[in-house]
Formats: C-alpha cells, structure tokens, sequence
C-alpha cells in the first residue's frame, strides 16, 4: 500500500508541475502575441491558463481524476477551436496544434487505467478521431483567423518540440506503472512460493451466543515479524490479474481446514466463509476446480459458504447465476457480501440464487445513534424475510448494536465484540480443543 500511496503522490505532483508548466508556456505565448497585437490568441492563451490553474488546485486538494477529466475536456475543446479558426495550414507552415491531441488521449488513458469510465474511453476515442480528420484533410471553420505567416513558423517548431517531449513524458509515466505492476507482481508472486501468506479465522456467532463458522480471512506475513494486513497487497494483486492464484491458494487451505475440523466432533458444525473475487469466479473451470477439490477430501459441501461481492453484478449477470445455480445444486452455501454497499437491487436478488445476504460494516457501526441508519437496517431485514435469506451482520463492536440487531431478527453475528480475526491454532485454542494440522506448502 505504501507503494501504491508513493506511486499516487507521484503523479499527481508530476501532474502538477505539468499544470503549472503549461500555464507558463502560455503565458509567455500570451506575452508574445499582446506585442504583435494578436489579442485573439491572446484570449486562447488566457483561457489555456485558466484551465491549468484550476487543474493544478483541484489535484492540490487531491481531486485528481477531477482535475484529470476537466483539463482534458477544457483542453480538447481549446485545441479543436484553434485548429479550425487559427491553425490554418498553408504553403509557409502545416498544422500543427492538433498534435496536442494525442498527449490528450495519452494522458486520458494513463487515468483510464488508475479510474476506469467510460466518460475517460469517450474523450480519448474523440481526441483519436478528431487527430486523424485535422491530419488528414484541411478542414476549417467557416469563418477564420489565420495566424500570421511570422508567428506560425517559430510556433510550428515550438509547439511540436513541446508536443513530442509531453509524449514522451507520458510514455515515461506509463514505463514507470507497468515496471511497478511487474515488480508488484513478482513480489506476491514469490510471497506465494515462499509460503508467506496465511489464513486468519474469525468466528461466526449465532443467536445462542455459540460459535457456529468462522469467515477466512488473507494474510501476509511480514519479513521481521508481524502480518501485513489485505489492504496493503490485495490491490496490488488486483491490479497484476493475480487474485485468482490468491484465491485458489485461499480455497485450497479453506477445504484443509474443513477437512480437520470433519475429523473432530467438536468442530464438525462448523461453517466456513470464504472470499472470492470476481476474477477467480469468472474462471471457467471455477465450479469443476472446486468440487473437485470438496471431492478429493470428501468434505461436506454445506460447510463451506462462498461470499460473493456485489460488484460481480456489473458482469455477465445470466453466467453468474448458472455457476451459482451449480454450486448451490451441489450444496455449498452462497452469501451476497457487502450487501448495500454496491450494485444489487429487488429484481437481482429475485434471480440469483443465493442463501444468504451479509450486511456491510457501514450498516452496523451507527446504527444506535443514527435513525436513518436503523431504518435502513431494519429494512434489508424485512427483505431478507420477504426472500427467505438468512442474514449475517459483520463489524458488530458494541452490545448496543448486538442487541438492535436481534431486535431485528439477526441470527448470525461477526465483528470484534466476539472476536478479531486470528490463526488457526489461537481459533482452535479459543473456540475448540484441537490443534491444527501443519500448514501445506502454497
């Protein structure tokens, strides 16, 4: 995380200075034309200005896809203008301006790829387009006002110098991320051959108050001592297409655990919860991979519970649901997580064919104190039950929201008020009476 934070800070101070780079250039631009009297293009060199002043303030107060988006569409609409009233080609000078439009576009897919939009595919598209057409042909506004023939020489060597260095700069940004996904890569990479990961275990609590699962939860270990927590590398993972690696090393020490847990009466009831990404559930060979691994250790399929973002829904909707509708025939336990905090809605939860919903953190935290909150709460309770779903509600930390959830009709609890995530062998000292077996290389 540390690294994504410095990679973050560095582009948006490269960005900045390159805000305050083009604001100078056009002011020293400005300057030229007030004292040839060209206050036409003086006009477009202030309001150039004004573009990347603002740009620069907004990445100041870290609205950096912000001022990314709002720099391009200013710029792209400067440009065009310019192009077809000023930039006219003739036999002293060709046009010129237009080569800004691609650094547009490079820039619009460096930010594509820290924010994917669709706004951000448009404006490159048209910035593409649009450098062919003034490539291509001599297309003009009906009506023009050509720059002179004495500023257009110098500013045709100035401003493709200028042109051709950004491209090169925004090259340069683009080596940069891809040599850090690479190394990322190779890091987490290693760390799974290294056996430097592991599962934590928080327990599950029904109504009762007793144990009844526990949710697995990734870990790293840190190099010295101490565990790296999944916000640090978990983005990393995403970024270099690793999490389906990560989680079918996940799975595989999952079905280990059930499998141990099978052996003694005392954990035999236990459930297992375990995250899958969207990448790993959209494998091909997801379903057939998994039972395999259930049949291999003849595991009883009800034990294990597959938590499902929200997220997934933006995807093939029809694919999820059959590879849903298999698993459940099979008998593992689906769970929806982070239930409102993404893209479900009524018409969603009617068809997939989940078992349960889990409720997000930000649901249950003030939830005591805020009404708004409760009736919410108290809401995804009553559709639960109008669609025959069980509920779970993680992130509980006080008796107040304990008690408000079992008001409600909450039969499953997680958060610290029963206990942190922690390894095997302290879930076992804790909540069963057996040591865990040895872990398994990755």
């Amino acid at each position: 995380m540390r690294q994504t934070e410095d990679h973050s800070r560095r582009f948006w101070l490269a960005y900045g200075a390159a805000s305050l780079a083009v604001a100078a250039m056009a002011l020293g631009w400005g300057i030229f034309f007030a004292l040839g009297h060209a206050w036409a293009l003086v006009g477009i060199d202030v309001a150039v200005i004004a573009v990347a002043l603002m740009s620069f303030l907004l990445a100041h107060r870290r609205q950096l896809s912000a001022a990314l988006l709002f720099s391009q569409v200013s710029f792209f609409v400067i440009i065009l203008v310019f192009c077809l009233v000023f930039d006219v080609p003739n036999a002293a000078a060709p046009r010129v301006t237009h080569i800004f439009l691609l650094v547009l576009a490079l820039l619009g897919y460096i930010n594509h790829q820290r924010e994917r939009s669709h706004l951000q595919v448009i404006i490159i598209v048209l910035c593409l387009v649009s450098f062919i057409v003034f490539s291509s042909t001599h297309v003009t506004a009906p009506v023009t006002q050509p720059i002179a023939d004495e500023f257009r020489t110098l500013g045709t060597w100035v401003n493709t110098i200028i042109a051709v260095a950004l491209l090169c700069g925004g090259i340069y940004v683009m080596q940069l991320k891809f040599a850090q996904n690479l190394d990322q890569a190779r890091d987490i990479k290693a760390a799974l051959t290294n056996r430097e990961f592991e599962l934590f275990y928080q327990p599950q609590v029904d109504e009762a108050g007793k144990v009844s699962g526990a949710e697995a939860l990734l870990r790293r270990k840190r190099q010295g001592g101490g565990y790296i927590s999944p916000g640090e590398f978990i983005p990393a993972a995403e970024q270099a297409g690793l999490m389906p690696a990560l989680g079918d090393w996940v799975l595989g020490e999952a079905c280990r655990t059930l499998a141990f847990w099978q052996q003694e009466e005392a954990t035999r009831h236990l459930k297992l919860s375990v995250n899958v990404s969207v990448d790993q559930f959209m494998k091909a060979d997801f379903v057939e991979t998994l039972m395999a691994r259930i049949a291999a250790r003849d595991l009883d399929p009800t034990r294990l519970k597959l938590e499902l973002t929200e997220s997934m829904m933006v995807d093939d909707v029809d694919l999820i649901v059959e590879k849903m509708r298999a698993l459940r025939a099979a008998g593992i336990i689906l769970s929806l997580d982070d239930f409102g905090t993404g893209y479900s809605s009524l018409s969603h939860l009617r068809q997939l064919p989940i078992h349960e919903i889990k409720i997000d953190r930000s649901f249950v935290q003030d939830a005591p104190q805020n009404k708004r909150n409760r009736i919410l709460l108290k809401s995804i309770f009553d559709i639960a039950r109008m669609l025959e779903f069980s509920v779970v509600a993680e992130g509980i930390e006080t008796k107040e929201q304990l008690l408000l959830l079992q008001s409600f009709g909450c039969t499953i609890f997680q958060g610290y008020y029963f206990g942190r995530p922690v390894p095997l062998a302290e879930f076992q000292s804790r909540w069963a009476n057996d040591a865990p077996p040895p872990a398994e290389p990755a």
